[in-house]
């Protein structure tokens, strides 16, 4: 895979709950981890004392941080309604030339910052609430 542009990787919630996604926050930066918590099934008769693990038996996560502007005041108005609602929600994040990630996710922080020459910036994290599934 060749290399991609950082503004490819796009951010977007299915305000309606009709399965059409929409780009609502003007991202300048963003990130997906996954995770996958593991188990620990070591015992006395583990071979020369070394760690065994327990396939598939534990969580798997997503998170997503994202630091940008509001694109409006609606944009804005949307995202902050599912912070303070605690709203669980349908996201798309679109990876350039790989696939696109979709599940529910709840925001877990929203932070805004501004300096006094320049414009009003948010940080947006959100957590996995779902499975997710990549196409």
């Amino acid at each position: 895979m060749a290399a991609q542009k950082g503004r490819d990787l796009l951010l977007k919630v299915d305000t309606t709950g009709a399965g059409v996604y929409t780009t609502v926050l003007g991202l300048r930066a963003n990130t997906l981890s996954f995770n996958a918590e593991t188990v620990d099934a070591t015992s006395q008769e583990s071979a020369g004392a070394w760690r065994e693990l327990l396939a598939g038996a534990g969580l798997k996560t997503a998170n997503i941080k994202g630091q940008g502007i509001f694109k409006n005041a609606a944009s804005d108005a949307t995202v902050r309604g599912y912070f303070f609602n605690a709203t669980i929600v349908n996201w798309q994040v679109i990876i350039p030339g790989f696939g696109t990630v979709t599940g529910p996710f709840q925001i877990t922080a929203l932070d805004y910052a501004g300096r006094h020459d320049g414009e009003v910036t948010f940080d947006l994290a959100l957590e996995s609430a779902g499975q997710l599934t990549f196409a």
